[in-house]
């Protein structure tokens, strides 16, 4: 249900309220009032957020602070509804999502998913490599990378998203303003905040806003004793530095970082091995998928060490040890550390200002974005939510939304589409297969592998399958899991049965092409409808 949020009307005597203009100038602000009835809503489409009295027209302020995809979402969408927009950055908008994280990491991917796919199949598709390859008796590979140029891409292809982006918001009219940002004390009495923007040159700005939003975002968290030099121990914004490709690469941590980096420099040549605290890799995702990533990692030569929990990791010449908490010692050319993400939320005066804080450093928000303190919103890693760009880009949309009183529907985390980009893909939306076994909801589940899809056999994929879970009643979606090549896309026709509530019976209706790995979805969804047809549980 959609619900119009945001201020409510009041009346404003001698209040501070926006930027405002007169006769094209920008002059001190003066004290305006705002009707309780009869005016234009806040934001209204074609019409510019604020109030106009005679010739003068007050301004909301709205300032970002950080330029990722929570920031820069916000200010297309506050410069959209009228607002006067500041996007406070300290690297370049599009954060570490376009500059270090997701870009970059897959970029490196789709070159490892070419050769992958290359190397898996080339035999059984009848593909005969015609150049001074040695025979297949020989231990060598058929393709091989230059990781140097690889990288080079990377880079290359994450700046010039990020100068797309700087494009995007500067032509929406918003002010990009290159720097630190840091709240200043309590909200004044007539609502505004105080933000404080700090360039590299030390030099300081401040501004006024009506509206703060925090989008810092977070960056890799280290272990005392397994410091990053850069060189030989890397975290995930390091490696896009490395001109050659690491000769045995030691990944600790085996979440989804951990998963997508061992699984990419794998396919890529190196000899890999994968340190995971925990009984199976990625603990946090679809057991029966994390099954089948792990038993592909190991059929493809990667090491996986279960339960060994990395203590230290330090430089021996060219070499990297890796000691573990039983004692044993691991060595390698390379190590990348994958523990985990900190939050960017120290030094940025926000607990004096108000803003509720979590052990963690998260900010805490609500369903709409807001945090503790009135007028300062958060979007992104920072508020630990779900550390994904499409789930950021939603909270400051949320945001901008609901303080410039547009309609906005809170954040629904059950909706939420998630992917894995490992070779195969994991993508799963809604209720997941540990929501079912604790009881937190009731429904049926189908799981269908693909190596009874067609195109899967003519396309040599082996491994994968679909899943769906719905309400043993209504026959409703409520969530699903597809490991795939691509699941990434297979996904979204799952996605839009969860969020529309559709049934089983709708998604088995519905014409798919033959053949295609999306029928095996199709197929699911007539082996739910069916089993309840013939009377099972």
């Amino acid at each position: 249900m959609r619900s119009a949020a945001g201020h409510q009307p009041r009346v404003e005597v001698a209040g501070v309220r926006g930027v405002e203009r007169h006769g094209g100038e920008r002059t001190a602000a003066a004290p305006w009032t705002t009707p309780v009835t009869g005016g234009p809503r806040p934001g209204a489409p074609g019409r510019s957020h604020g109030q106009v009295c005679g010739t003068m027209e007050y301004v909301t302020r709205i300032v970002i602070i950080g330029g990722g995809p929570g920031g820069y979402e916000a200010a297309l969408v506050a410069a959209q509804l009228g607002a006067e927009v500041t996007v406070v950055d300290r690297d370049g908008l599009g954060g570490a999502s376009v500059l270090t994280d997701c870009v970059p990491s897959k970029t490196l991917i789709a070159t490892a998913e070419v050769m992958t796919t290359f190397d898996s199949s080339y035999e059984e598709l009848g593909i005969i490599v015609a150049d001074d390859t040695p025979h297949v008796e020989q231990a060598a590979r058929v393709v091989g990378v230059d990781l140097g140029k690889v990288n080079r891409r990377v880079k290359r292809l994450a700046l010039a998203q990020s100068h797309d982006i700087t494009a995007s918001v500067t032509r929406a009219g918003a002010r990009v303003l290159r720097g630190r940002g840091r709240l200043e004390g309590m909200q004044a009495l007539d609502g505004s905040r105080k933000v404080v923007v700090q360039a590299a040159d030390g030099t300081e700005e401040t501004l006024t806003a009506d509206a703060v939003l925090i989008a810092t975002g977070g960056h890799p968290r280290e272990l005392a004793d397994a410091r990053p030099d850069g060189e030989r121990i890397l975290n995930w914004t390091q490696v896009y530095d490395l001109d050659e490709l690491p000769e045995e690469l030691i990944v600790v941590g085996s979440g989804v970082t951990g998963a997508e980096f061992a699984g990419a420099y794998q396919a890529l040549g190196s000899k890999v091995t994968l340190v995971s605290s925990r009984d199976r890799v990625l603990p946090g995702e679809d057991p029966d998928a994390a099954v089948v990533l792990e038993d592909v990692f190991r059929r493809r030569g990667m090491n996986v060490m279960a339960r060994s929990r990395a203590q230290s990791a330090k430089r021996v010449g060219d070499r990297v040890e890796v000691t573990l908490a039983d004692g044993r010692v691991i060595t390698g050319s390379h190590c990348l550390m994958a523990v985990g993400a900190v939050p960017n939320s120290a030094g940025m005066g926000l607990e004096e200002a108000g803003v509720r804080m979590r052990e963690s450093g998260h900010i805490w928000t609500d369903r709409v974005s807001r945090t503790s303190a009135p007028g300062v919103y958060a979007a992104g890693d920072v508020t630990g939510v779900f550390a994904l760009a499409s789930v950021a880009a939603m909270q400051g949309r949320i945001a901008m939304y609901h303080f410039l009183g547009d309609a906005v529907a809170p954040l629904n985390l059950k909706t939420v589409s998630s992917n894995v980009f490992t070779d195969p893909e994991i993508a799963t939306v809604g209720y997941t297969q540990a929501d079912v076994d604790a009881g937190k909801i009731d429904a049926r589940v189908v799981k269908l592998p693909l190596l009874r899809n067609p195109r899967a056999k003519m396309q040599g994929i082996r491994d994968g399958f679909v899943k769906i879970f719905c309400r043993p009643g209504t026959e409703i979606v409520v969530g699903g899991v597809v490991v795939a090549p691509r699941a990434s896309e297979l996904i979204h026709p799952i996605s839009l049965a969860v969020d529309n509530n559709l049934t089983v019976e709708q998604i088995a209706n519905a014409f798919t092409v033959y053949p295609s790995l999306s029928g095996s979805i199709a197929e699911v969804a007539r082996q739910l409808h069916t089993r309840k047809m013939g009377g099972e549980a």
